[in-house]
């Protein structure tokens, strides 16, 4: 008789870090992540219910992760983010930059205090975030290319209107800082963008309005969180893309648009 062979015991779950997945698209995220096995880190601000039903969805699919609460406005807090996810969950190997504010203001309101606003969020928070995950896997001795940071965009960068201006400005950095990042923390890490279309509809459209607007692209539809999903999930699982954004708009950034969507009349 031959020897009885034991299967070799299975790899220990990467763990992923998702900011502002309680709700809506990151939520999306999340679970997507949770379902191609990964152990979610769910961040949020101030949605600690939403957070909870995120994780414990995710938590049916994968083995457990946990919540994190951080503003990502405040400096100190983002920093400490993911040492704390490391502490609790033993390791981190991925951050999807997912949360962010979108307020809007035009040239003729342009302040400071708005940019400012924007730019922590939306582009200093993604940096941070991407700093600490670098010196995490460093310090760890991991292998060339076994990080990723995944940063979520926006289709209007490559199709802009001067609407929502410190967003748009914070997105535009943050496009910038992923090409940047890509060439700083090589070989352990990789930086990819993400940059959806009209995904979700929100207060400022109706139910009809949005399912007019989400039609309005060469392909007849934009993305939906599934495609915007499956986008992330590519960019974490092949390691030899970085430094570049993948587009899931449904081509909407081909067609030039004078205002937001959620600004055109009908």
């Amino acid at each position: 008789m031959s020897p009885k062979t034991s299967a070799p015991p299975d790899p220990a779950p990467r763990t992923v870090l998702v900011t502002g997945a309680g709700r809506r698209l990151g939520r999306a995220i999340a679970l997507a992540c949770a379902a191609a096995g990964w152990r979610v880190a769910v961040h949020y601000h101030r949605s600690r219910q939403d957070a909870l039903e995120t994780i414990a969805a995710c938590d049916a699919l994968a083995p457990t992760g946990g919540i994190f609460d951080a503003d990502l406005a405040d400096e100190a807090a983002v920093r400490a983010l993911l040492p704390r996810v490391a502490a609790a969950l033993g390791g981190v190997e991925a951050v999807v930059n997912s949360a962010a504010l979108f307020e809007h203001d035009e040239a003729a309101s342009f302040g400071y205090a708005a940019m400012e606003r924007h730019w922590r969020v939306n582009t200093g928070a993604p940096l941070l975030l991407a700093q600490g995950l670098a010196e995490h896997l460093r310090a760890r001795g991991a292998a060339p290319a076994s990080g990723c940071v995944v940063n979520l965009l926006d289709q209007k960068l490559f199709n802009p209107n001067p609407d929502f201006l410190s967003y748009t400005l914070s997105k535009a950095a943050l496009h910038s800082a992923t090409t940047l990042l890509a060439q700083a923390l090589a070989p352990t890490v990789r930086v990819v963008g993400v940059a959806p279309g009209l995904t979700l509809t929100s207060h400022l459209l109706s139910a009809e309005r949005f399912a007019q607007l989400h039609q309005l692209s060469p392909l007849g539809r934009s993305s939906t969180p599934e495609d915007v999903a499956g986008a992330v999930l590519f960019a974490l699982g092949n390691r030899s893309v970085t430094g570049s954004t993948l587009l899931v708009d449904g081509g909407q950034h081909l067609m030039p648009l004078a205002r937001d969507f959620s600004l055109m009349s009908p």
